[in-house]
Order: structure tokens, then C-alpha cells, then sequence
């Protein structure tokens, strides 16, 4: 692949403090910071999807936190060449109270679009979330999958050039599952980038160019799907089920 790279992180560390329990303010004990992302180097190409698998707790998110400039590094540098727009649980960002339409206004505008634009691109956002005889009512009505797929109808009707998703894809019915597949695959056509997290390995075999597993905050595998998803499963001292 010729070195085009929309994302660049070097030697990425990051550490969060750790809560100080009852025996530390008792007894005057310092308590220790949680080194949740350890050496980071990666480069990820304009126009590749990248996968992120990994145990819980093993610094995917976080990952995709520093990359959307939520977290800055303790060291080290990461550096987005575009916009970036991060689509992390189920509808993050979104107020119960507000409508779906609402709430997709909101959301452009938290991302830098315009009302004007935002008008625009409305008709586009509800024809593919599938939510137009519910886009009027509040969200706090709405299941776990039709915030899921609000959030990603407004994340990439704003056309980013980086679009970072946090296990979201795996939510909803098949048939929706293929329009976000499509969708994402329409992104990368448009030279877009994609970074994915999600424990859907089906998934991810089907639309990653490249998979890194990482582990304890650190990137333990990156390769093809197929061989990342077996460097998980030897991880975990397990039978390698690439495809599940």
C-alpha cells in the first residue's frame, strides 16, 4: 500500500489515576496510575479500514479516544490528517429528552456543521436510520438499536474523513447490519478511513483491511483479519473460531 497515512501515532502513552481506596486515606498511601495505553506506534493508510480487537479493558476505546483529541497523550504524539468523527456507544452525545431530529441537529453541531447544512442533509440522515415515523419523538423511547442507528446516519451523512466507530455496528437487525456494512464501504470508496471496534469477528473479517489485537494497553498482533483474529484467540489459550 503506498504511504498515504490518514492517522499517525508514535510512541503513544497514556495513564489514567487510579481511585484511592478506603486503605489509602486511612493509611496515607499513594495510589498508583493505570497505564492504560503503553507504546503506541501505527500508521493507518488513507482509505483503509482498520479493526481493533481485544479483551475488555485491553485499551481499544481509549485508543479511539486519543485519536478523536478526546485524550491527549502523557507521551508521544498522535496525529489525525482530516476530520475526524467519533461514533462511540449508543448514541454518546445524544439528550433523552430531545427528539431524534433534535438530537440530530444537536449532533452536527457538536461536529462543526451548520443548521443550514445539518437541514440539508436531514432527509438523508432519517431515510437511512430507518426512523422516519419515529424521528419526532423523544429518544428516550427509542431501543439501544435505533439510537445506535441515529448515531450513525448523522456520523456519516457529515462525510468525515476519519470515521472512528466504538461498538455500535453490532447492533440492530441483519438487514441493517448490511446498510451499515454498505455504508462504510461507500465511505472508503470516497477515500475515507475507517477505524472499528467491535467483538462482532464475522464482521470484521468482511470489511477490515487490517485487524490489531491488542492487550494489556498494548498492540500485541497486526496483520491481515484472519491472522489477528487467530493471535486473539492464542491469547486467550483457545481454539482459534476466525469468522464467529
Amino acid at each position: 500500500m503506498t504511504e498515504n497515512p490518514a492517522l499517525v501515532l508514535e510512541d503513544v502513552h497514556l495513564s489514567f489515576p487510579r481511585r484511592q481506596g478506603l486503605r489509602a486515606l486511612i493509611g496515607g498511601e499513594h495510589s498508583t496510575d493505570f497505564l492504560a495505553l503503553k507504546g503506541i506506534n501505527l500508521k493507518v493508510q488513507r482509505g483503509e479500514v482498520l479493526g481493533v480487537i481485544g479483551r475488555n479493558g485491553s485499551g481499544k476505546s481509549t485508543l479511539l479516544r486519543v485519536v478523536a483529541g478526546i485524550y491527549s497523550p502523557d507521551q508521544g504524539s498522535a496525529q489525525a490528517h482530516g476530520r475526524v468523527s467519533l461514533l462511540a456507544g449508543l448514541g454518546t452525545g445524544f439528550a433523552g429528552h430531545l427528539t431524534g431530529r433534535e438530537n440530530a441537529m444537536l449532533y452536527g453541531s457538536i461536529l462543526g456543521r451548520t443548521k443550514e447544512e445539518m437541514l440539508q442533509l436531514m432527509d438523508g440522515i432519517i431515510d437511512f436510520s430507518e426512523l422516519k415515523d419515529f424521528i419526532d419523538e423523544p429518544l428516550r423511547t427509542y431501543s439501544s438499536g435505533m439510537r445506535a442507528r441515529l448515531g450513525l446516519a448523522v456520523v456519516s451523512a457529515l462525510d468525515p474523513d476519519i470515521l472512528l466507530i466504538d461498538e455500535v455496528l453490532g447492533v440492530g437487525d441483519p438487514v441493517f447490519k448490511e446498510k451499515s456494512k454498505a455504508r462504510i464501504l461507500d465511505m472508503v470508496k470516497g477515500a475515507g478511513t475507517v477505524v472499528l471496534v467491535s467483538h462482532s469477528f464475522a464482521l470484521m473479517t468482511s470489511i477490515c483491511d487490517r485487524i490489531v489485537h491488542m492487550k494489556s494497553g498494548e498492540i500485541d498482533f497486526i496483520g491481515l483479519p484472519t491472522e489477528a483474529i487467530a493471535a486473539y484467540y492464542r491469547s486467550e489459550g483457545i481454539e482459534s473460531e476466525v469468522g464467529t
